[in-house]
């Protein structure tokens, strides 16, 4: 019963270690990206283009997912603005049928973005290979990223330990839903799942040849 005891007093003392350190990593990384986030587009500097991090257009059932729709109206304001010259739109392409990034193409073009401002990158299959094919592929080394807040701070996260410049631009967000409370739990463990690749040095699924991305 004793060795039962402190075996369960070990065991709640490893769970507590993880749970804070969870907490501290979550926390570090907002606050790292703090002053690099924009919510106002006519305080967020002009860069040379910018990065549109995937995600479907739509949710089970046929139902719009308005992460998707947020982002793509942002990344037309910040072009429409003269914020940015070109768009990189970086998404899952892994399978048959299902297309993030040309999805996200077709959008902004029919938003009336010229197909020729944009370019595709069919493997940010994550978003740490977004952002390390961002420089490796698209020669990306001081830009924008698009996407809401708790992404953008994982992102900015993954920019910095890869030695890019690079500020976000905050896509509406919908919070104190349901779906919006799913979303910032498995966001935590995104985070844990972030820092142990930049510590192992994950690389991403695929690299490829050099694209150059057309400027207005």
């Amino acid at each position: 019963m004793k060795k039962l005891i402190t075996l369960t007093f070990k065991i709640s003392i490893l769970f507590g270690l993880i749970y804070l350190w969870i907490y501290y990593n979550n926390n570090s990384m907002a606050k790292e990206a703090e002053a690099l986030i924009y919510r106002d587009i006519n305080k967020i500097p002009a860069k040379k283009a910018a990065l549109v991090l995937g995600t479907s257009k739509y949710l089970s059932g046929g139902r719009i997912n308005y992460y998707f729709k947020y982002r793509i109206e942002s990344a037309v304001k910040l072009f429409r603005t003269g914020k940015v010259r070109a768009i990189v739109v970086s998404g899952d392409n892994g399978s048959k049928g299902y297309d993030e990034p040309t999805t996200m193409r077709d959008d902004l073009v029919a938003r009336g973005i010229p197909s020729r401002y944009i370019t595709i990158d069919y493997a940010g299959f994550r978003t740490l290979d977004s952002i390390v094919r961002a420089e490796a592929i698209f020669d990306l080394k001081d830009y924008i990223i698009v996407s809401q807040q708790f992404h953008l701070e994982r992102a900015i996260y993954l920019a910095h330990a890869k030695g890019q410049k690079v500020i976000g631009f905050v896509a509406k967000d919908f919070r104190d839903t349901v779906w919006a409370k799913k979303m910032e739990h498995r966001e935590l463990l995104a985070r844990v799942k972030a820092v142990l690749d930049v510590h192992l040095g994950v690389e991403p699924k695929f690299y490829g040849d050099k694209v150059e991305v057309k400027y207005k």
